[in-house]
C-alpha cells in the first residue's frame, strides 16, 4: 500500500497485508504517514487513519458523521440492512443518537453490570463443568462463544432455544462467505423475522428484561412512562429510562435490540478468545494472574489495547471538506479510523508490540472514545475478567492442543478474533 501523497482516488488499492499480518501492515502504514487511501471494508475507496492522535481526535469529531446519508452518491457500498435493522446507534448522529442511547444507557451502568457478575460466573462455571467431562475443547465454540451470547440473551429476554441460531447469523454477517452471498441475505432476513416475532411476543407478554422495558418506552406504557418530580419520566425494570419527549420508532426499537445482541456477542467472544491466547503464549503471566486474580482487570485493559476485537471504528463520512494529519479529505468520502494502529502507536505507547499489564494503558481506544464510546464497555470488561478468572482457576494445566501456527484467525478488516482455539489440560 502507498502513502496518500503518492496515490490518487482511482488507483488500485491492496489491503491484503492488513488481512495477512494486520499489526505489521498497520505499523508500516503508521510509519509512512497518518492517513492513507485504501480499499475499504465495503470494497470502495476509503481514507485510513493510523496514528493515535488523529484517530482519537477523529472519534470525537462531530464533522465525521456516522449517518450514511452524508456519504457522497455511490461512495458507500456496504451491505444494506433493512430499515428495521439499520436504524441503530452505529448509523446515528445527535440528536437522534443522544435520544436513543439515553433510553438504554442505564441497562449498562456500573451498578447493573456489577449485579450481573454472579449470574455470569454461574454460566461460566456451568460451561467449564461441561468441558471438564473431557480433556480437550475448542475454547471458542465451548466457552468464549456461549458465555456472552447467554449473558446478552438473558439481559434482553431472548429464549434459550434461539441462541444457537443467532450465533450462526452473526457469523454470516461478520465473516461472509463471498462465494455464497445468499447466506448473508438469508441471515439478514432470518434476523429481521426473529426480532419482529420476539418484539410481538414481548409486547403480548412483557417480562423482567431490557427488551420489555424498551417496548414499554416505545408504546408509552409501564413503569418507564411514569413522571418524576422534576417533570422527566423515570425508568424501572432493566434500565430503559425515558425523559419527556423521548420515544423510539418501531424501526429504532427493532434495530436497538439487534445491535445490543449482535455487538454484545461479537466483541466479547473475540476479546475473551484473544485474551486466552495471549495468556497461553505467556505462561509466566498466566501463572501470575492465576495466583493474583485481582490483577485481571488491569490485564484485560492491556489485552484490549494489544489485540482488541475491533481493528476499525465504524466508517464515518465528513459533513464538510476537512483535513486530517495534513491530508485534505472531501466531504462524503469514507473515513476509517484504525483503532488497532492507534493502540500500537509508539508515540503514545512505548514498545507497543509488547504485552505489558504494568504499562500505562490509559487512553487506549479499543472501546472507542467520545459520544460513540462502546455502550456495553463495562459489561464486556466484566464478562472477560469473570471468564478468565473462572477458566484459569479451573484448569491449571491449560495449554494449546495444536501447534501455535495452526491457531486460525478470522481474515477480516472488520474484526480481530479466532475461528477456533483448541486447548487441552
Amino acid at each position: 500500500m502507498q502513502n496518500t501523497a503518492e496515490t490518487g482516488p482511482d488507483a488500485p488499492f491492496d489491503v491484503t497485508p492488513l488481512l495477512d499480518d494486520p499489526h505489521a501492515a498497520y505499523a508500516a502504514l503508521r510509519e509512512a504517514g497518518p492517513v492513507h487511501r485504501i480499499t475499504g471494508t465495503d470494497g470502495g475507496p476509503a481514507w485510513l487513519v493510523t496514528r493515535y492522535d488523529e484517530v482519537r481526535a477523529g472519534l470525537a469529531d462531530p464533522r465525521l458523521s456516522l449517518d450514511k446519508r452524508h456519504a457522497k452518491p455511490g461512495g458507500y457500498r456496504g451491505f444494506a440492512l433493512p430499515p428495521a435493522l439499520d436504524a441503530n446507534l452505529l448509523n446515528m448522529d445527535p440528536p437522534d443518537h443522544s435520544r436513543v442511547r439515553r433510553l438504554v444507557a442505564k441497562a449498562f451502568s456500573p451498578g447493573r453490570v456489577a449485579a450481573l457478575r454472579g449470574p455470569v460466573r454461574q454460566v461460566a462455571d456451568e460451561l467449564l463443568d461441561a468441558m471438564a467431562a473431557g480433556t480437550r475443547a475448542d475454547l471458542i465454540a465451548d466457552y468464549a462463544g456461549p458465555l456472552p451470547i447467554i449473558t446478552i440473551c438473558a439481559l434482553l429476554g431472548v429464549p434459550p432455544r434461539d441462541r444457537r441460531d443467532f450465533r450462526a447469523w452473526s457469523d454470516a454477517l461478520i465473516t461472509p462467505d463471498l462465494t455464497r452471498p445468499h447466506l448473508m441475505k438469508e441471515a439478514i432476513g432470518a434476523m429481521l423475522e426473529f426480532f419482529t416475532g420476539l418484539i410481538a411476543a414481548k409486547r403480548a407478554e412483557p417480562g423482567d428484561d431490557l427488551l420489555s422495558d424498551l417496548i414499554a418506552v416505545r408504546d408509552d406504557t409501564g413503569p418507564d412512562a411514569a413522571t418524576g418530580p422534576d417533570g422527566a419520566t423515570t425508568g424501572g425494570g432493566s434500565g430503559a429510562a425515558r425523559r419527556d419527549g423521548d420515544r423510539l420508532t418501531e424501526d429504532e426499537l427493532t434495530s436497538l435490540a439487534f445491535l445490543i445482541l449482535f455487538a454484545g456477542y461479537e466483541n466479547t467472544v473475540h476479546l475473551i478468545g484473544n485474551s486466552v491466547l495471549s495468556l497461553l503464549d505467556r505462561p509466566e503471566l498466566l501463572g501470575q494472574l492465576r495466583s493474583n486474580p485481582a490483577e485481571l482487570p488491569a490485564a484485560v485493559e492491556e489485552f484490549l489495547r494489544h489485540d482488541g476485537p475491533a481493528p476499525l471504528a465504524i466508517r464515518r463520512f465528513p459533513t464538510e471538506d476537512l483535513e486530517i494529519g495534513g491530508v485534505r479529505i472531501p466531504a462524503g468520502e469514507s473515513v476509517l479510523l484504525s483503532i488497532a494502529a492507534a493502540n500500537r502507536d509508539p508515540g503514545r505507547f512505548p514498545d507497543p508490540d509488547a504485552l505489558d499489564p504494568d504499562r500505562d494503558r490509559t487512553g487506549h481506544l479499543a472501546l472507542g472514545h467520545g459520544i460513540h464510546h462502546c455502550l456495553g464497555a463495562s459489561l464486556a470488561r466484566m464478562e472477560t475478567v469473570t471468564a478468565l478468572d473462572a477458566l484459569i482457576g479451573r484448569f491449571p494445566g491449560l495449554r494449546l492442543d495444536v501447534p501455535r501456527d495452526a491457531v486460525r484467525r478470522r481474515r477480516s478488516l472488520r474484526t480481530s478474533g479466532l475461528i477456533s482455539l483448541p486447548v487441552t489440560w
